[in-house]
């Protein structure tokens, strides 16, 4: 991937991570659970493969962390893939690779053929359930034996209607309340994406692949670890829960 001289990638990842704390406020908490699990499982210098990874947000905080780890990214999005290149340029712990999940052939992409974790958060939800648990498949083939996966994103129980009503009208409520006190939306930030000299080619590109928001399943946790451990995993479970969202893990 090419890096342009000039922009203020760390200004993109601040507004990039202010505008995913909108819908998700205890955000950080999902991403220090989830390496708390990494370090209790496969050690403080894992090598590691950041699936759909975005702008690189779970792939910055591992670093942080563990300055000993080795992080693979990979994502289909051009803009968000061009904040991370930007971010992780001369970082020689990060290898970035576009790449598209639905694709059969994706893993071939990848410069390892084994992993010590694959983490992914709020990315798999566009994905329709046949499709995921195909996913599932190929990253229970990428994770070596005794190596985890986790996904951090919306799993939503359909046996707790009103639970759930309640918890999204508050939710929304408080997104309306902070969009009122200035905070950009998805859409917002978008259209200031598209406006950047650097990233207006490749926002214009992203939306050319996913329209304005994909829409997939958001099964319950207990479909995930049921579907996991079908797919070649030996325990599954989650780690982490808010009202609406669950951090699961899967070990090999």
């Amino acid at each position: 991937m090419t890096t342009t001289a000039g922009t203020d990638w760390a200004a993109w990842q601040e507004s990039w991570d202010r505008q995913q704390e909108w819908y998700m406020p205890d955000r950080e908490d999902r991403f220090r659970i989830m390496l708390d699990m990494v370090e209790a499982l496969v050690g403080t210098a894992p090598r590691v493969l950041d699936l759909a990874c975005g702008t690189g947000s779970i792939t910055a905080r591992l670093l942080r962390r563990f300055p000993g780890a080795t992080s693979t990214g990979v994502d289909l999005d051009p803009a968000l893939l061009a904040i991370a290149d930007g971010t992780f340029a001369g970082d020689d712990r990060v290898t970035l690779v576009a790449a598209d999940l639905t694709d059969p052939d994706w893993p071939a992409k990848l410069p390892y053929d084994s992993y010590d974790a694959v983490l992914t958060a709020t990315a798999l939800h566009w994905l329709h359930s046949e499709p995921l648990a195909a996913l599932y498949g190929q990253v229970a083939g990428l994770v070596r034996d005794g190596g985890v996966f986790m996904n951090a994103d919306h799993m939503i129980d359909d046996t707790t209607p009103r639970i759930n009503a309640a918890e999204r009208a508050q939710r929304h409520t408080r997104m309306d309340q902070a969009k009122r006190d200035g905070t950009l939306g998805w859409a917002e930030w978008w259209r200031l994406a598209a406006q950047d000299p650097v990233l207006a080619e490749p926002t214009a590109r992203r939306f050319e692949i996913y329209g304005e928001h994909a829409d997939g399943d958001t099964p319950p946790a207990a479909w995930h670890a049921r579907v996991l451990r079908e797919k070649g995993f030996a325990e599954a479970r989650p780690v982490w829960c808010s009202p609406s969202d669950t951090l699961l893990l899967a070990l090999k």
